[in-house]
């Protein structure tokens, strides 16, 4: 475990110079996130939420800990049982960080070197406590000393270096970059937000998501780091007038500001993976006219410069909605994590089908001819989200000792916009609550109602209309393939 430890912290020092992506955790990883299947994903998301790269990189150390004890023990009785084991370690690392999106030949290093680190690490503490062939396994007291020295010593070496490496790594970051893009002011405004557009209770998602909480779910273990200096977007495939441009080129362009909501297919119903923020950027509809697609191109592929795909249909690119090529989050360059320096924002998409982060392509093709990354995975290719609403005051599980209590959450219909939210306790009649303003029909809408308790056990359910008259579904389903629906139901004691 020890000599496992060691080849960590020497592959991260060692990615520093190779690159982010070729570190042996975060190159395995991928492979699993680029092959795991759609319900395992599904469970991963629902149960992780954001932090589901924490877990698989959390997972994968546990796992390769447990292959590292195997081998040590292994080795006490072989040693070149042992040495084959790290080797194994070494090719699985080179054979994942080779299959990484953009890889170079430096990508093989940190897991070649790493494993040879770890097999000097391992023969040495294998000597440290007398266990080679020589002494059949045996291991004196005096040995069990100079194993323990020698361990703490390579524990610690192995720590310091993957915290350098770490560290040395996020310097290369493209923050400083970032933070000295201007942003240009809109050509068109956002639209004023009314006061009454945040009812500001408490529990209540405020109405703009900051930047810091705003939910993250992608594929990259590795943020990529894109300079704006170096970035190109190409639009190509079948197009009659291919264009490429520079981010100073994007900048220059007329820009638009909205207020949109954007919303994870893997949302259960009444989860938070769903968030609304102010964001600036560029037309798509202007740069698609402008390349003229070709016909039988029903698909616009975002491709984020770590390979990642999302297919988009041309059609909903086109109709007039404020999709955009976003730079700019609630008044500031778009966060790293959030796809710095041009991501794809689509109002009334799910995220899996719209949201390129790290965006380098757009590429005009068919369904017909190409399945973008989660397609083959078994979600569908179209996604359209849903109607729903959350219930966020009161929390499910509370206890209320008010007589009158103002129950409140949002609703959401990206694009079609809400008309009505209703309420109702333990299976009685709906009662309408009462809706806050909102700039367009691109956004989540709060909404709350007055709730005159009576004591005891409750269960109380939300649900959603549309501006076209159509309501929220009480049929229940999961979020694959294409979107969770039901009624947000929760329960509460009051007291």
């Amino acid at each position: 475990m020890v000599a496992a430890g060691v080849a960590l912290g020497v592959a991260e020092l060692v990615a520093v110079l190779a690159g982010p992506r070729s570190a042996p955790l975060v190159a395995v990883g991928g492979l699993v996130i680029d092959h795991v299947p759609g319900p395992v994903k599904q469970f991963a998301t629902s149960t992780f939420g954001t932090h589901d790269k924490t877990a698989l990189l959390t997972g994968t150390t546990v796992l390769l800990a447990a292959f590292g004890a195997l081998v040590g023990w292994l080795a006490t009785r072989r040693v070149w049982y042992g040495m084959v084991g790290i080797a194994l370690f070494g090719v699985v690392g080179i054979a994942a960080a080779l299959t990484r999106s953009g890889a170079r030949v430096t990508y093989v290093l940190p897991s070649l070197v790493g494993a040879a680190a770890a097999g000097a690490a391992l023969d040495y503490l294998l000597r440290r406590a007398g266990s080679t062939p020589e002494t059949a396994g045996g291991v004196d007291a005096a040995g069990r000393r100079r194993f323990l020295v020698g361990s703490g010593v390579l524990a610690v070496g192995a720590a310091v270096s993957g915290l350098v490496g770490r560290q040395l790594g996020e310097r290369k970051n493209v923050s400083t970059a970032r933070n000295a893009v201007t942003l240009p002011a809109p050509s068109e405004p956002a639209p004023a937000l009314a006061a009454q557009a945040d009812l500001r209770i408490t529990d209540l998602a405020p109405y703009l998501t900051s930047n810091k909480k705003f939910y993250r779910i992608d594929t990259a273990l590795s943020v990529p780091q894109v300079s704006p200096d170096t970035w190109k977007l190409r639009i190509h495939g079948r197009v009659a007038r291919p264009i490429t441009l520079t981010y100073a080129q994007l900048l220059a362009r007329p820009m638009i500001e909205r207020y949109v909501t954007l919303a994870c297919v893997s949302n259960d119903v009444g989860g938070d993976l769903i968030g609304n923020a102010k964001w600036l950027g560029v037309r798509i509809k202007d740069l698609l006219v402008e390349a003229g697609p070709l016909s039988g191109a029903d698909q616009v592929v975002g491709r984020s410069v770590d390979g990642f795909t999302v297919g988009t249909p041309t059609e909903v690119l086109l109709d007039g909605r404020d999709a955009m090529l976003a730079v700019g989050m609630n008044g500031e360059p778009l966060p790293v994590e959030h796809g710095f320096p041009v991501r794809m924002v689509v109002p009334g998409l799910y995220g899996y089908v719209s949201a390129t982060k790290w965006l380098s392509e757009l590429e005009l093709t068919s369904f017909a001819d190409y399945s973008a990354y989660w397609i083959p995975r078994g979600w569908a290719a179209k996604a359209p989200i849903k109607t729903e609403s959350r219930i966020d005051a009161p929390r499910t599980g509370a206890t209320i000792r008010q007589a009158q209590v103002t129950v409140a959450g949002v609703a959401w219909a990206q694009h079609r916009g809400i008309s009505k939210v209703e309420v109702r306790v333990d299976g009685g009649a709906w009662q309408e609550a009462t809706l806050a303003a909102v700039p367009s029909v691109d956004t989540w809408r709060q909404w709350s109602w007055t709730w005159h308790t009576t004591r005891g056990p409750h269960r109380l359910s939300v649900r959603a209309t549309d501006n076209g008259g159509a309501a929220q579904t009480a049929e229940e389903a999961p979020p694959a393939p294409d979107g969770a629906t039901g009624w947000h139901t929760i329960d509460v004691t009051v007291s």
